[in-house]
């Protein structure tokens, strides 16, 4: 059984939800990539932990810019970065 929303207030609800499941699935995938990479690198090269930590920053400074783009969304002022940018494309986005 599929589930439709009734009013103009679940449809935005749905969407907010979405966009911030996406978001979610973005920055645990990001953080997930470059420490993965520096682990990677460290067996390759024989490091120590340093790529680690090189990918464990590297990973939270980009997570740290996918929010701050979110927080720019409702800005007027703002100009929309990467991560926004495919957000203000969905249909219920009030600013274009």
């Amino acid at each position: 059984m599929k589930y439709l929303p009734s009013s103009d207030e679940e449809r935005r609800q749905l969407g907010a939800a979405g966009t911030a499941l996406g978001l979610g699935c973005s920055i645990v995938t990001s953080i997930i990539l470059w420490v993965v990479g520096g682990i990677l690198l460290d067996k390759w090269l024989d490091t120590a932990p340093i790529f680690t930590l090189i990918g464990i920053a590297l990973g939270l400074v980009t997570a740290g810019y996918q929010l701050y783009e979110l927080a720019q969304v409702g800005q007027k002022e703002s100009k929309p970065g990467p991560v926004t940018r495919q957000i203000q494309k969905l249909p219920g986005s009030r600013r274009k």
